[in-house]
């Protein structure tokens, strides 16, 4: 074979490794050949926003807890939440709601008022079962706050309808305090003429029973006698009293602690030897979530008033919480030892309690005719 024949051989050969690919060099492949193909960023969750509809006093605590919440949800979730806020007195945003306010969720002073939106379909029969404590993340009770040096000696519940003092309190047909109001007062008449809440279980002891609520009767018209003003919600009445009227105003615990650390208050605050368990209660509107699809989000904004940082900012703002061990004892040390009753207790529950009391022609009424 010629030297010609055997170069045009060896790049004949050549070209042909060339063409499959072929070579005796190592295979160099760019980096950016090798890469796997970039995953397309995920899009964050919409914005949303919800609606809590409210009662009076907890405006202030709201205001902190839904940032609260807002700031851990997005951490979680990626997705930015806004909780507007709605306040009125109890029994006026129940009527707000069914009359159309698209509330996501009710945060209100009265379980009665839930049942009363129950009742109209917005929610379900069994939302007291949906949360714990019966759907109660915190707990109040009524108590006196006075002026400075307690000048009329307002010790307790009887004190209240001695000669010359002027009280005030919200009006029980709309507000939630108001009713609570009523139903301690009416109690603690109970207890002493009874010396206990037994008797009312007692069917041997029914006689007794009828003529201590006489005198519960009576000792709460004597008390309504006295009242000044009536406003529709507490925080009406709170702005009344520091306006200067009256001698004390019933009102929530927790609004009295915070009368109490505004800038120059010339109040006091009586604990009660005896009270009612006040039992704010909490549910998802299941009309309004359905809707706007909002259910997951409501629902674990609830949640979050049970968890450790929600009650938290329950007892930073005066509310007793549900669950005391989940908070600091500097905290428990700063509510007063009251006796407490609960309306089951004495009353049988909301619905029986709304219907005798403060229906349209109830007893409250009879007795504000009276005052008239």
């Amino acid at each position: 074979m010629s030297l010609h024949t055997s170069w045009s051989l060896r790049i004949f050969t050549c070209s042909i490794l060339a063409i499959v690919g072929c070579s005796t060099a190592p295979s160099e492949v760019s980096p950016k050949d090798s890469a796997p193909a970039a995953t397309p960023m995920k899009p964050a969750p919409a914005a949303v926003t919800i609606l809590n509809a409210s009662y009076d006093p907890t405006r202030e605590f709201y205001s902190e807890f839904n940032q609260t919440f807002a700031d851990d949800w997005k951490q979680k979730s990626g997705q930015e939440v806004t909780v507007n806020q709605s306040h009125a007195g109890s029994g006026k945003q129940a009527r707000s709601v069914i009359d159309g306010l698209e509330a996501d969720v009710v945060t209100l002073s009265v379980g009665y008022d839930l049942n009363a939106m129950s009742r109209k379909g917005l929610m379900s029969e069994d939302w007291q079962a949906r949360l714990p404590n019966n759907s109660c993340p915190y707990t109040s009770t009524i108590v006196f706050l006075v002026r400075k040096g307690n000048p009329k000696g307002l010790r307790d519940w009887s004190d209240l309808t001695k000669p010359g003092v002027e009280l005030v309190t919200p009006n029980p047909k709309t507000g939630g305090a108001s009713r609570w109001c009523y139903l301690a007062a009416w109690g603690f008449a109970l207890h002493r003429e009874l010396g206990d809440w037994k008797a009312l279980q007692d069917p041997a002891r029914a006689a007794e029973v009828k003529q201590a609520d006489e005198k519960a009767r009576q000792f709460v018209g004597d008390l309504y006698r006295r009242v000044v003003v009536l406003d529709s919600g507490s925080r009406g009445s709170a702005q009344t009293f520091k306006n200067g009227i009256g001698d004390a105003l019933l009102t929530w615990e927790n609004e009295a602690f915070l009368m109490l650390k505004q800038p120059g208050a010339e109040y006091e605050m009586i604990a009660p030897s005896i009270s009612i368990l006040a039992e704010p209660a909490v549910a998802v509107v299941d009309k309004v979530v359905d809707k706007r699809k909002t259910r997951e989000i409501a629902q674990a904004y609830l949640e979050y008033l049970y968890s450790a940082p929600g009650q938290q900012l329950v007892a930073k703002h005066f509310y007793r919480p549900a669950f005391p061990e989940l908070i600091e004892g500097e905290q428990n040390k700063q509510f007063a030892p009251i006796k407490f009753f609960s309306i089951a207790e004495v009353f049988g529950g909301w619905d029986t309690a709304q219907a005798l009391h403060f229906d349209d022609g109830g007893v409250y009424d009879q007795i504000y005719a009276e005052k008239k």
